[in-house]
């Protein structure tokens, strides 16, 4: 299944009746990976799996393709706000227009409007200084109410933040980078990605080496490489145990939780390394037809003194 069309996976009750479902696929899942070609059957194995256990125990799940985050209303006291800063704008263009010497009805109604209640009277001989007061204090209270605004919209900006980062890191980092495309749009072509990897890593370069290339060599000569790790399935048992439940490192949307039910199948954990690997090594589809050589390597100790 493509990675576009997936569904989202929906975090599950951690009943006994759940887990029973989930251990009851053991035996089913050894016999389809050891039959599988290639990391993409593999993941699909994976997702598909995952998919019926939430479908078997009744979870919800989204729509593909549908945005899963939903419009927030917009409060009442914000609305009320919103209509006082418009009425307060039309009521400065209007007192504004009067002061420059309109003498429209519709204006001057709107201006005995806006003083009713004062002892102010158009005919006063200050009144031009009074219309002044009154944008001023009209454009301070627009600046009071929209600071009041911003105040609440800033406040739950972070709230929601703080929420998605305790539910699900991965979409609060989605929506930081990219809140609208992020996701969308045809990946990357496959044999572009192999071409270009290639060129990176299986053409051979001859650099030149200068003098102090041949003292580096002298002065390494005597340390040993480090002896080769070898990953069992009990390694990554263990370390995918400590991992959090409802966290998806890759983009194929596989929680840790399904990887926590499988232990028993050897083969899962071993392809998940693999997979895991190429797939983030390449930003992509995995693909088998990579050269190897980005995905491994040996380190070796060197002392950090006496080397200029």
């Amino acid at each position: 299944m493509p990675l576009e069309n997936r569904p989202r996976l929906p975090r599950i009750p951690l009943s006994k009746r759940n887990r029973a479902v989930v251990r009851a696929l053991n035996p089913m899942l050894v016999t389809y990976l050891e039959a599988s070609r290639d990391l993409c059957e593999t993941d699909s194995i994976l997702f598909g799996a995952a998919l019926a256990v939430c479908r078997i125990i009744g979870a919800k799940l989204p729509m593909a393709g549908r945005a899963t985050q939903q419009g927030s209303a917009i409060p009442a006291w914000r609305k009320m706000i919103e209509d006082r800063i418009a009425k307060a704008r039309a009521l400065i263009g209007t007192l504004t227009i009067f002061r420059s010497g309109n003498n429209r009805p519709r204006v001057v109604r709107t201006v005995r409007m806006a003083f009713a209640g004062t002892n102010i009277s158009l005919s006063q001989p200050d009144i031009t200084q009074k219309l002044t007061e009154r944008i001023d204090d009209l454009k301070q209270k627009i600046a009071a109410w929209g600071k009041r605004i911003r105040r609440f919209s800033e406040r739950s900006r972070r709230f929601n933040q703080n929420r998605l980062f305790q539910s699900d890191q991965k979409r609060l980092y989605k929506s930081l980078e990219r809140p609208e495309v992020c996701g969308a749009g045809p990946g990357p072509d496959q044999a572009d990605t192999v071409a270009f990897y290639r060129g990176l890593w299986s053409e051979p370069v001859n650099h030149s080496e200068g003098p102090w290339m041949e003292v580096v060599a002298s002065q390494s000569a005597s340390v040993t490489p480090m002896v080769p790790v070898t990953i069992t399935p009990e390694d990554v048992a263990e370390v995918v145990r400590r991992a959090p439940n409802w966290k998806s490192p890759g983009l194929n949307g596989l929680h840790y939780y399904w990887l926590k039910g499988w232990k028993k199948s050897s083969r899962t954990f071993i392809t998940f390394i693999r997979y895991r690997r190429e797939y983030n090594a390449t930003f992509v589809h995995p693909l088998e037809a990579m050269s190897p050589s980005p995905l491994m390597g040996i380190a070796f100790p060197f002392p950090s003194t006496g080397v200029e």
